[in-house]
């Protein structure tokens, strides 16, 4: 038996570190479903290299997943959408704040159908700062956290390190707060945000 053998995870996230975060979860025994919107999915499944037409990103972080794609805007797929949600334990997203709620499949809304999701909100720069509206990627969060200043040679151009680092760091970090989210609802009995 695995850690988090039955337990499940509805998984709305793109790229990365929402896709680094579940692939962990995964290993560790969670069923995951990957929500994809109907049109492309997953940006990340369109990712270079390919193998026979596919991403290897997109094969190496999605194994152990079962994939949907369910448009989130339409009334039929908020119903699928919640009648998984009535089944899960973990929902993590990955779109920018207010998104969710435009939806009307944010925190608010799906604790009315169970109160004992843990719900969590992946974003560049959190839901509520000065930055939370501005698009973003690894290079950014780096640049701003100060790495790209100790990179390189001295008075040279910063060197872009090879892997992204605050990306996997933000799907290591999301694992262990819904772990500590999971193990607190044992202890009170309902989920969080």
């Amino acid at each position: 038996m695995r850690t988090l053998d039955g337990l499940r995870v509805v998984d709305l996230t793109r790229l990365l570190p929402g896709g680094y975060c579940t692939m962990i979860l995964g290993d560790m025994g969670a069923e995951i479903i990957k929500v994809e919107e109907p049109s492309l999915g997953d940006y990340i499944r369109w990712v270079p290299p390919l193998i026979k037409g596919q991403s290897v990103s997109h094969l190496m972080l999605n194994r152990n997943k079962k994939s949907m794609k369910l448009n989130l805007k339409s009334e039929r797929g908020k119903e699928v959408f919640y009648k998984l949600v009535e089944r899960s334990d973990v929902v993590i997203e990955c779109f920018r704040p207010r998104v969710v709620k435009r939806l009307g499949v944010d925190y608010e809304s799906v604790i009315k159908v169970n109160q004992r999701i843990v719900y969590c909100s992946m974003s560049g720069y959190g839901q509520d700062g000065p930055y939370r509206d501005l698009p973003g990627h690894d290079v950014n969060y780096i640049g701003y956290g100060g790495v790209l200043g100790i990179t390189g040679q001295s008075r040279d151009t910063p060197v872009i390190p090879g892997v992204q680092i605050a990306d996997l760091t933000t799907g290591l970090m999301t694992v262990m707060a819904i772990l500590g989210a999971l193990l607190a609802r044992e202890k009170i009995g309902r989920g969080q945000y």
